[in-house]
């Protein structure tokens, strides 16, 4: 898996039923960045909107499950999403990758950054750190295996 010596972007997806986070690296995949969070029924649109304007070597999906390894409920929708995915974009490979916690991660890291309950409770917010905290988890890993 040496996504790195592509020249395009890789875009993380945290999948949620009814909005999605998104997260992109920089050119040199070293960095996770927060990019937006959008309504899951537009997401489609706004991937291929975005992979006009941007190239995209890779999708990581999120990979929700619960603490006995079990798949979560969001499950479900995510792998009709993953056919969909791959059937607009057939040149852009998809990798899974788990989530378990991003979402706590995120809300907790947005409290030692000392944002005010209202922010916190603004789930767009809570949605892109999730997956930028996938992105950066899954781009930790590659970086591990390539030693």
């Amino acid at each position: 898996m040496l996504y790195f010596c592509f020249m395009g972007v890789v875009l993380a997806i945290d999948y949620g039923a009814k909005r999605s986070g998104i997260a992109v690296t920089d050119y040199l995949k070293m960095i996770a960045h927060p990019l937006v969070t959008v309504g899951t029924p537009e997401l489609v649109e706004f991937l291929k909107n975005y992979s006009l304007k941007e190239e995209v070597d890779l999708f990581v999906v999120g990979l929700p499950k619960k603490l006995n390894n079990q798949a979560s409920e969001v499950e479900i929708l995510i792998k009709p999403f993953i056919i969909i995915l791959k059937r607009n974009f057939p040149n852009i490979d998809v990798v899974r990758y788990d989530e378990r916690f991003t979402s706590k991660i995120a809300l907790q890291s947005l409290i030692k950054l000392g944002l005010n309950k209202k922010k916190r409770q603004d789930k767009t917010l809570v949605d892109k750190i999730s997956a930028t905290l996938i992105l950066q988890s899954y781009l930790d890993y590659v970086k591990s295996k390539q030693i």
